[in-house]
């Protein structure tokens, strides 16, 4: 049986751009002799719809486009697409699709709430397991979640003499999801003695990104086929669905398990298939860490401005490691040409760090300018003067520099049509070391959810691809500071990023306590100060601009904290 895994890049609402580009893919797998192709969950309407669902004619809109590309699926090939269906109520489906009719809609049956998800607000829980049988071939379907749990509609469906079991999903990335996402669905194979071709949806929206990487497992629970990340790909292999048979008469555990509703397989009319050479199983190497973390966000800063209609992005270049990086990143997503720096010195700049951020513009070839903000922040210490008079300077006076540079980001951005980008990573923002209105101000976040340390390590790693300085390895090595005032160092307001971020993973993304956080060998009063200054922070973090999603929790969507809490402040005090 050939197989054809088609990961497509689609976008929310773009009902016809979504069937047009299934439409595509599934001409390139007949091209290539497939039987069953596969697209991603709700690759009719794109994923996540959110309230969209809430309007019937986006659901009637969904329906209709269904059995357009129905149409243009021929006899003797079964194609499973996602989409959402309406009975009594809406689910989250997947059409199985042969001879230009839809024979079968599947209802997924665990809607994940939780993190990022939160299907239960808008679809009901489906209830069967079906399987459709192609030849002398059983297929069991399924969407996303049903296959992350053990048992469920896979089980059932093995227990039915299904050789293969399809998934089709929308499995959002976040660091070194991908190589857990391959131990559990080889285990799902080993187990069920089946092939398990698993098909993932690729591309940014919003916040998130797909990464695609869509795989395919022999009944041994042994890799076949991965096809490429972030990057659409159409993954064609040729799978012998008898092994699943012989797995089984050698492994008597399913023997002894019992399914007691059988319902008659869903019957795909078969065609007699011409003799053709085999093809040759393609596994795509894996990134490395710094590289899947920078394919994400150069994949989601891509998406974003592609799929809204922005085309040109402006940003502060201040000669540090975080601008450094959102510049370059954006330069990979968006062209050269499509990607403005400026340089904004004031008083306390440092002329390395001007000349860093002179030699990172001509390193990456984009058009800068340098706009000095000291006649602006003159006249604010003027106008002040009376209501700050015999006051020492302290933030205040930092942050008004801050903020003079938002507003001259923003003013470009108005005048040229140019979206702003803003450039704090994760660790600041996790601790309010970010100006309201001022280095928080933007369009997009790019790397809002990246820690520090994190930075650091893919700064380093752009330069080793690149062989070549494209950030100045002076920007590498300075102690990180946001000159703001004569000699601040970052260090002088928070602990060094090195234990800093540890800190911070234990605290957000695994919700440890503070006795517990110290119990891991970090000082009593760095971790009160950091919780402290996390929570104090929520109200600065809901008023930023959106950004990509990389850690397993993010803030904003993912990661959900009461402004209004004293729970964490009383045990932080």
């Amino acid at each position: 049986m050939r197989v054809a895994l088609a990961q497509i890049n689609t976008t929310v609402g773009d009902i016809p751009g979504n069937v047009e580009r299934a439409a595509e893919a599934l001409e390139r797998a007949l091209e290539a002799g497939a039987e069953v192709v596969a697209f991603p969950e709700l690759a009719i309407t794109g994923y996540p719809p959110e309230d969209l669902l809430l309007r019937p004619d986006f659901v009637q809109e969904n329906l209709r486009a269904l059995e357009e590309f129905a149409g243009r699926v021929p006899e003797g090939v079964a194609a499973f697409v996602g989409f959402v269906d309406l009975r009594e109520d809406l689910y989250n489906a997947c059409a199985l699709v042969s001879g230009g009719e839809v024979l079968y809609r599947y209802h997924k049956r665990y809607l994940p709430n939780y993190g990022v998800f939160d299907e239960n607000r808008y679809f009901r829980e489906g209830g069967e397991a079906p399987v459709a049988q192609l030849g002398h071939s059983i297929i069991g379907m399924s969407v996303c979640e049903d296959i992350w749990y053990p048992g469920g509609p896979a089980r059932e469906q093995a227990l039915k003499g299904a050789s293969v079991i399809l998934n089709i999903s929308a499995s959002p990335y976040h660091r070194l999801k991908g190589m857990m996402r391959e131990r559990m669905l080889g285990v799902r194979a080993s187990d069920y003695g089946c092939y398990v071709l698993f098909c993932n949806l690729v591309g940014g929206q919003d916040e998130l990104v797909f990464d695609g990487h869509s795989l395919i497992f022999d009944p041994e629970g042994r890799l076949v086929a991965r096809a490429k990340q972030f990057e659409e790909d159409l993954l064609v292999a040729d799978i012998l669905p008898e092994e699943a048979l012989i797995r089984r008469l050698h492994d008597p555990r399913g023997r002894k398990e019992r399914y007691e509703r059988v319902e008659e397989p869903v019957d795909v009319p078969a065609v007699e298939h011409t003799a053709r050479e085999p093809v040759e199983p393609r596994v795509e190497e894996l990134l490395s860490e710094e590289g899947e973390v920078l394919a994400a966000l150069v994949r989601g800063l891509k998406d974003y401005f592609r799929k809204n209609g922005f085309s040109r992005a402006v940003l502060g270049l201040s000669g540090g490691i975080d601008s450094s990086l959102a510049a370059a990143i954006a330069v990979e997503a968006l062209g050269p040409a499509n990607v403005s720096g400026v340089i904004m010195p004031s008083r306390y700049s440092s002329e390395g760090s001007v000349t860093d951020a002179r030699a990172l513009a001509k390193n990456l070839g984009i058009r800068v300018q340098e706009i000095p903000i000291n006649p602006a922040f003159d006249a604010y210490l003027e106008m002040l003067a009376e209501s700050f008079k015999g006051l020492p300077e302290d933030v205040a006076e930092e942050n008004i520099q801050a903020r003079i540079r938002g507003n001259i980001l923003m003013a470009l951005s108005n005048k040229f049509g140019w979206i702003v980008l803003s450039t704090g990573n994760k660790s600041e923002l996790s601790v309010g070391y970010s100006t309201l209105y001022g280095d928080m101000a933007g369009g997009f976040a790019v790397i809002s959810d990246v820690p520090k340390t994190l930075v650091y390590r893919i700064a380093r790693h752009i330069n080793e691809v690149k062989g070549r300085e494209v950030i100045p390895d002076s920007v590498l090595t300075k102690e990180p500071s946001a000159e703001l005032r004569p000699g601040q160092r970052d260090v002088d307001s928070l602990p060094p990023y090195e234990v800093l971020d540890p800190i911070l993973e234990a605290y957000i993304e695994e919700d440890k306590g503070i006795e517990e956080i110290v119990a891991l060998g970090y000082s009593e009063e760095d971790v009160r100060r950091v919780v402290k200054m996390v929570d104090r922070a929520e109200y600065k973090r809901r008023q930023a601009p959106i950004g990509i999603k990389v850690t397993g929790r993010a803030f904003g969507r993912d990661r959900r904290m009461p402004i209004t809490n004293r729970f964490g402040r009383l045990l932080s005090d």
